[in-house]
């Protein structure tokens, strides 16, 4: 298990839990590890935070300083540094980004040459270092490795995404909202290039700006900009901080979540014939309406741990080629191996543009039951978890639920925490149930 990267690499607050240093030893190991043999090739972008810049430095000091020579991508969606690995062939691919954190945070996610999330076991050598058990050398002479500004990449990036889609958009008016981060750099000009009409807001980073009160986890401004001018926009598209993303909101101001995305495009893909095995992967943490919702249109649908990285895997492993989460994370697996944001919104506009409907009429079938998640925090939450009398009352829950609903009852990943969720037919029952369960692992000091 590895000790500083988590499932979407290193992420802390900015020279404090994440700090210059660490940066500077990544770049080292990643040059040294990848330029065994001639030098290797490595691409670095960057959202918009105050940090970004720093440890862009660090990292690439510390690649060119044991042989790598360095490509400096700039401001861009983390899906773009994925792509251009894979496109341009470099040996690994780094995004510094804390995606949809405040702009204090910061983190380093690493990607392979084949754009997929680095395996464990090389980031296991990386802490190694990062922690002083082995050495590398630093390069002299004409083995020392330079840093290019690239920002031609995102041309590149932006003309792959273009050819995704089979339409244009001429005569469509959107609302987008970029959060003050990697969107900046990509959303407005792919859209307008492919014929739509924009009204943009939250596009002016200043690096501590970034997902404050907007992007995907704060739509907000969104859905009122859709109300306020209700009938002039077609849809929204709300991004987070790397644009990895995509929260849409419908004619109405109503909110398009990841969930409604894989119906929307889980139904396309199925009519067209495209859809393999008419299966979609999701995560448990999926709505319980969706479920019921593919039942009622014949997809099957596969459930994962949460995170897109568990989504991926499984669909690398079984050749699907839609899944995603309800945070709005979806993976289109025939042109990207991780979640884009852009892709996404291309995505639901072309299946608006080929079908002539509008959001709300292609999601109108699904009904998305009221959830609600309280964290409990508790001494230990694994053997909170297994603890009978717990287990018990959770059984309780769920047979009064049946199939009007369903509890989830797991640990956090990162904290001393046990999440509690419950989704049912009304926002009453899901406080009851909740309650029920919270009140008794209070009771019980677990």
């Amino acid at each position: 298990m590895t000790k500083y990267f988590g499932t979407d690499g290193v992420r802390g607050r900015a020279n404090d839990t994440l700090t210059l240093d660490m940066a500077l030893a990544i770049g080292k190991y990643i040059g040294a590890y990848y330029g065994k043999e001639r030098h290797a090739k490595i691409l670095i972008g960057k959202d918009t935070r105050l940090s970004g810049s720093m440890f862009e430095m660090a990292l690439a000091a510390g690649a060119t300083a044991t042989g790598a020579n360095v490509y400096l991508l700039g401001v861009c969606p983390t899906p773009s540094v994925a792509y251009l690995v894979v496109k341009e062939k470099f040996d690994c691919g780094v995004m510094i980004s804390a995606s949809h954190n405040p702009f204090y945070d910061n983190g380093i996610k690493l990607f392979n040459h084949e754009g997929k999330k680095m395996d464990d076991a090389v980031l296991e050598e990386i802490e190694a270092f990062m922690d002083g058990e082995s050495e590398v050398e630093y390069a002299i002479n004409d083995a020392l490795g330079t840093a290019i500004e690239w920002h031609e990449g995102l041309e590149l990036y932006e003309s792959y995404l273009k050819e995704c889609v089979n339409c244009d958009f001429s005569g469509m008016k959107i609302a987008l909202d970029l959060a003050n981060g990697s969107a900046t750099a990509t959303a407005a000009q792919v859209l307008s290039e492919l014929g739509a009409t924009l009204e943009v807001i939250h596009s002016s980073p200043n690096g501590v700006n970034i997902n404050t009160k907007c992007g995907s986890t704060h739509p907000e401004e969104l859905q009122e900009l859709m109300r306020e001018n209700k009938g002039m926009f077609d849809c929204g598209f709300a991004f987070d901080g790397d644009a990895d993303r995509l929260i849409a909101v419908d004619e109405n101001g109503d909110l398009i979540t990841g969930d409604h995305t894989l119906y929307i495009c889980g139904n396309y893909l199925k009519n067209r014939g495209h859809l393999k095995e008419n299966t979609v992967v999701t995560t448990v943490m999926a709505n319980l309406g969706l479920y019921r919702a593919f039942d009622r249109c014949q997809i099957r649908y596969e459930k994962t741990d949460v995170g897109d990285k568990y989504v991926f895997e499984n669909m690398e492993k079984n050749g699907f080629v839609l899944g995603g989460e309800q945070s709005g994370h979806i993976i289109f697996k025939e042109h990207m191996n991780t979640g884009d944001g852009l892709l996404s919104a291309l995505k639901l506009l072309e299946v608006m543009k080929k079908s002539g409907m509008s959001l709300r009429e292609l999601s109108e079938d699904l009904f998305i039951y009221p959830q609600l998640l309280i964290n409990v925090e508790v001494k230990d939450k694994h053997a909170a978890l297994q603890n009978e009398e717990l287990l018990a009352k959770i059984r309780e829950v769920e047979a009064e639920l049946g199939e009007e609903g369903r509890i989830l009852v797991r640990p956090s990943g990162t904290e001393p925490l046990v999440r509690v969720m419950v989704e049912a037919k009304t926002d009453a029952l899901c406080e009851q149930y909740v309650m029920r369960i919270v009140d008794f692992i209070k009771a019980k000091g677990l």
